[in-house]
């Protein structure tokens, strides 16, 4: 291990670390020069990410700025069995990206390129280090949006590396429905093309569907192909508060029954309502409260609002907050988007252990509910929000990081929460993704014989295990 890497490099104990040689590092500098690093902070700052975690940072980091490069980086790594993680944005809250076998990190924030944006194929190929804002800033003026929101500004390769999704989830669908083909470099370092840029094909295995959430661990996503969608007619956005968080959950459930297209659909409850007051200096009523937004031409918003309305009323709900304009409709929604940091401020200091599970949309409410008794019951701190729009909620567990006794109880209503979901027809992740924390709950939710095929899938993919090792589907 190189003396530059801080002492929390250590990593769990059993768990082998594979540190790049002397010569590995010495042949990827010739290619790299001074975008490898080996600086003590540059380290630190790719083994930490959200979650509650210790950081577990690589041994160095490349910015690469091509799929040449990539290629180049993993066929030297592989030639010495040194693990390889990628890195996006750094925005985790599962350990994704945490080098807990040590080895390279591949930082992709220099392929920020849009490569080609089709207007008539409703479709935009960029390097897999472009962001979200970026993408939809190089679409100004073609009527066109890249619709996969989940709040941070998440580079497009991670996106589907973790088969990100978000607020607008109900209405244009995940990232995994919005890919049509990926450049992937595999761990021996060839060059796949996953599909062609039709729009379907029956031509052999959906290679692209089997990158959409392997979080690194099959190939590293260079390139992407995403969907693009036409900008609406018109937007209309509102917020509404509810007695109780059942009656919030089933006026959306009705709502998507009755066939009102809702484009966004977000429930926050009284602690999370409060949390935003206190840092978006808002005054918004503390208790469950529906953020919604309506899209389409304005005749349509106008017949999808009085549904809204008369639902709303018959569960209990108040007058409707309405906002049209953009500037409007960005005062509602940022207090939303800021929920996160919002709901640290509720205990400063404080680390949050953040889960999320995801049920069918007739569970929903009977899943919420449970699990806010359960909070009352350990008398523990945690926010609840989701996209009830299709069944997925997360949980922010405020602990103090220092404390083992908190994380224990954290742990163990973490843990109750999965098994809920499961139960009840569901998943441990509807989009954080599995990472570390969650692969204990994969057989659980699979069987063994999934999780069998799925570590068949990773072993033909990555022999040596060297792609972002310790995750998804640890090695037995």
């Amino acid at each position: 291990m190189h003396s530059t890497t801080p002492s929390t490099s250590a990593t769990q104990p059993g768990i082998l670390r594979r540190a790049p040689s002397a010569q590995l590092l010495a042949h990827l500098r010739d290619r790299f020069g001074d975008r490898l690093s080996t600086s003590e902070a540059v380290l630190l700052q790719h083994g930490r990410d959200e979650s509650f975690y210790p950081p577990r940072p690589p041994d160095a980091v490349v910015f690469v700025q091509s799929t040449e490069e990539v290629a180049f980086l993993l066929a030297c790594c592989a030639a010495e069995k040194t693990p390889v993680i990628g890195y996006g944005a750094g925005s985790s809250v599962e350990g994704h990206f945490l080098a807990v076998q040590g080895g390279v990190c591949v930082d992709f924030s220099q392929m920020n390129q849009v490569i080609e944006i089709r207007p008539g194929d409703l479709n935009a190929t960029v390097q897999a280090g472009v962001t979200r804002t970026q993408l939809n800033a190089a679409l100004q003026g073609t009527g066109l949006f890249f619709s996969v929101d989940p709040g941070a500004d998440a580079s497009v390769g991670g996106m589907v590396a973790t088969g990100a999704s978000g607020t607008n989830t109900v209405r244009y669908g995940t990232m995994r429905d919005n890919v049509v083909n990926l450049v992937v470099v595999t761990a021996e370092g060839q060059v796949v093309r996953t599909a062609s840029r039709a729009r379907k094909s029956s031509a052999g295995y959906n290679l692209t569907q089997v990158f959409c959430g392997s979080e690194g661990t099959l190939g590293l996503i260079t390139e992407v192909t995403v969907r693009l969608h036409p900008l609406p007619e018109a937007i209309a956005a509102a917020v509404v508060t509810f007695p109780d968080v059942r009656s919030a959950v089933q006026c959306v459930i009705e709502a998507i029954q009755h066939g009102v297209p809702l484009a966004r659909a977000e429930m926050l409850d009284g602690l999370a309502l409060r949390a935003i007051n206190a840092h978006s200096r808002t005054t918004l009523r503390e208790q469950p409260t529906l953020f919604l937004e309506f899209a389409g031409s304005q005749a349509q918003i106008d017949a999808q609002t009085e549904i809204m309305r008369e639902l709303a009323s018959h569960h209990g709900g108040g007058e409707f907050q309405w906002a049209a304009r953009p500037e409007e409709r960005s005062r509602l929604w940022t207090p939303r988007h800021h929920a996160y940091f919002a709901c640290l401020q509720l205990r400063p200091g404080s680390r949050a252990l953040s889960t999320d599970a995801c049920v069918p949309l007739s569970a929903l409410a009977d899943c919420i509910e449970q699990t806010q008794a359960d909070i009352a019951e350990h008398e523990l701190l945690v926010p609840v929000f989701g996209h009830v729009g299709d069944g997925n909620f997360h949980c922010m567990v405020l602990i103090d990081p220092h404390s083992p006794g908190e994380l224990e109880a954290a742990e163990a209503f973490g843990h109750r929460l999965v098994e809920r979901a499961i139960q009840l027809g569901g998943t441990c992740t509807g989009e954080h993704g599995v990472g570390l924390h969650k692969s204990r709950y994969l057989v659980r939710e699979h069987g063994k014989a999934g999780v069998g095929l799925m570590r068949m899938l990773k072993d033909a993919f990555d022999p040596h295990h060297i792609l972002n090792p310790g995750k998804v589907v640890p090695s037995p």
